[in-house]
């Protein structure tokens, strides 16, 4: 199975070397910007902190996923005598998430601006 996958995967992309067109040019050379001329360089430095920042944001919209269907059944829980556990198992949850949460603060993974000599 994975000897027919990998030989249709080589036999597509070599058929699609024959199929599509091949007219470059220097301005489809450039990056794309929504169609406006290209300000600078495409390759330029990205301030890491967006990164955490974006990161941070990610972890705990995970959270809501994994706790999304916890919380919806929580009430038939409650009913058939688990309710407790379900509660639990939310305040579990969000406890090692908060102990995360204060240990990058502790540690200054927080700050906006860092200090670069220590």
């Amino acid at each position: 199975m994975v000897l027919v996958t990998a030989g249709f995967v080589f036999v597509a992309l070599w058929a699609g070397k024959f199929v599509r067109p091949n007219n470059t040019s220097r301005i489809k050379q450039q990056p794309y910007e929504c169609g406006e001329v290209p300000a600078k360089d495409a390759w330029f430095n990205y301030n890491p902190r967006f990164y955490l920042i974006a990161l941070i944001f990610v972890v705990f919209d995970v959270e809501m996923v994994f706790m999304f269907p916890v919380v919806t059944v929580f009430n038939t829980w409650t009913n058939a005598g688990k309710g407790v556990l379900a509660l639990v198992e939310i305040g579990v949850f969000v406890l090692i998430l908060l102990a995360a949460l204060f240990y990058l603060w502790a540690k200054g993974e927080l700050k906006w601006i860092k200090d670069l000599v220590k």
